[in-house]
C-alpha cells in the first residue's frame, strides 16, 4: 500500500468507524419493522455518518496535537501529527476537504429523503451542528471535550439523533418508543468514549483535559462505565419485551449480555490504566455486536408479524 494512503487510512481510525454506522443501522433497521426501509436512504446516511466520524477523528488529532495533550505519555495508538508523518497544515487541508465531502453527502440525503422545506431546513440545521460538534470537540479556544461534555455530545449525536434521525429519514415521523433503542445505542458509544478517557485519563488531567473520567476519578469512572453499560442492555430488552412478537424471539439478544458482562468485569479488575488500553477495540466490538444482535431480532420480529 502507497504510504501516504495508509498514514491518512491510519488518521481516520478506521477501527473507531462502527461508532457512527450502529446508529444508522439500528435506525435503518426500525424503519424495516414498519415497512418502510429505502435502501439508498440507508446508503447515503452511512456514508454521511462515516465522513463525520473521520471529520471528528481528524479534528480530535489536530486540536490534541496543538494543545500538546498528545505527547509520549499518552497510551493510545500513535496519531498523525503526533506521529510527525502529518504536519497541522496537512491535516487542516484534509479537514476542510473532509467537511466539503460531508456537506455533499448529507445534502444528497435530505433532499433524497425528504419533501417538506421544514424537513429539509431542519436537517441541515442538524447537519451544520454535527459538524461543528465533531470539529469543537478538541479544536479552539474553548472545545467542548475539555470540559467533559463529551459524553453529552456523543450520546445526542451517536443515539438520540443518530437513530431517530435515521428512522425519520425513512419514515418521515418519529415514534416516542424509538426513544428506547437510541438510549442503548447512545450509552454503549458514550462507554467507548469513557473507555478511551480512563485509558489516558493521567495524561488528560496533566495537560487540563477535564473528562467525565479525569472528573469522576477512576474508581467512579469505573462505576459509571458499568452503569452505561446496564443502562444500554435494559433499554434494547425494553424495547424487544414490549414488541407483540413472543418473549423467546428476544432470546437471542441475550448473547449480547454475556459479552458486555465479561468486558465490564475485566474493566472492574484494571488497576491501571495501562491495563484499560487493549480494552478500546473490546468496547467497540460490545456496541456492534450488541446493535446487530438488537438488529437481527427486530428482523425476525418483523418477518413473523
Amino acid at each position: 500500500m502507497n504510504q501516504s494512503i495508509r498514514i491518512w487510512l491510519d488518521a481516520a481510525r478506521p477501527k473507531t468507524l462502527p461508532l457512527a454506522l450502529v446508529s444508522i443501522l439500528t435506525g435503518s433497521v426500525l424503519a424495516y419493522s414498519t415497512h418502510q426501509f429505502s435502501f439508498p436512504v440507508a446508503l447515503l446516511a452511512f456514508v454521511t455518518a462515516t465522513l463525520l466520524q473521520i471529520l471528528s477523528n481528524l479534528a480530535n488529532d489536530y486540536g490534541d496535537a496543538v494543545k500538546g495533550t498528545d505527547n509520549e505519555n499518552r497510551l493510545g495508538p500513535m496519531r498523525a501529527i503526533q506521529s510527525g508523518e502529518v504536519s497541522q497544515s496537512a491535516m487542516k487541508s484534509a479537514i476542510i476537504i473532509n467537511i466539503v465531502l460531508t456537506m455533499v453527502s448529507g445534502m444528497a440525503l435530505v433532499l433524497y429523503a425528504l419533501d417538506s422545506l421544514q424537513s429539509i431546513l431542519a436537517f441541515i440545521g442538524l447537519g451544520v451542528l454535527a459538524i461543528v460538534a465533531a470539529i469543537a470537540y478538541t479544536v479552539g479556544n474553548k472545545p467542548y471535550g475539555y470540559v467533559g461534555l463529551g459524553d453529552v455530545s456523543v450520546f445526542i449525536f451517536f443515539g438520540l439523533l443518530g437513530v431517530a434521525g435515521t428512522f425519520f429519514l425513512h419514515t418521515g415521523v418519529i415514534a416516542p418508543l424509538l426513544t428506547l433503542p437510541a438510549i442503548g445505542c447512545g450509552l454503549l458509544a458514550v462507554a467507548v468514549l469513557n473507555i478511551n478517557n480512563m485509558r489516558d485519563i493521567e495524561n488528560d488531567e496533566e495537560c487540563g483535559k477535564r473528562t467525565v473520567a479525569v472528573r469522576l476519578g477512576q474508581h467512579k469512572a469505573k462505576q459509571y462505565h458499568s452503569l452505561l453499560l446496564v443502562g444500554a442492555l435494559v433499554s434494547f430488552i425494553a424495547y424487544l419485551v414490549l414488541q407483540p412478537s413472543p418473549i423467546w424471539f428476544s432470546f437471542p439478544f441475550l448473547i449480547s449480555a454475556l459479552i458486555v458482562y465479561k468486558h465490564g468485569k475485566a474493566v472492574w479488575r484494571a488497576e491501571q490504566p495501562a491495563q484499560i488500553a487493549p480494552m478500546m477495540p473490546v468496547i467497540v466490538k460490545c456496541s456492534l455486536v450488541t446493535n446487530l444482535l438488537f438488529a437481527g431480532v427486530v428482523i425476525a420480529q418483523t418477518l413473523v408479524s
